[in-house]
């Protein structure tokens, strides 16, 4: 079975790389991509997701501030520049934090340990 994935990034070039990683492995499905996380709000009335790439620094509203206003938020990856936000991210109870650059080899790991929980 495949996890819906929605990518959450304010940066072109990432967003295409996340989308290329995830056509890579055939255990997810991109059901979309957000320039910020008021869209992905929008989005995510209308799409239910399993997993969300989110990035952290993004206009009008932080990738850590969408995350906290969700009870029960989808899985979450933080894919980020910046390492100071890491221990606020997992006290949310994010998968992993992966900082940018990274690899596929690195994001595929990841996405391989979700898949055998």
């Amino acid at each position: 079975m495949k996890l819906k994935c929605l990518i959450i990034d304010d940066e072109p070039l990432a967003q295409r790389v996340l989308e290329k990683y995830v056509s890579e492995l055939s255990s997810l499905e991109l059901k979309g991509k957000c320039s910020d996380a008021i869209e992905a709000m929008e989005v995510l009335q209308q799409e239910s997701v399993d997993l969300i790439f989110l990035d952290i620094n993004m206009p009008r509203l932080s990738g850590i501030n969408f995350l906290k206003s969700y009870k029960n938020p989808p899985m979450v990856i933080i894919t980020t520049a910046y390492t100071e936000y890491a221990l606020e991210s997992y006290e949310l109870n994010v998968l992993d934090y992966l900082k940018k650059p990274f690899s596929f080899e690195r994001f595929c790991k990841r996405c391989k340990r979700q898949k055998r929980k």
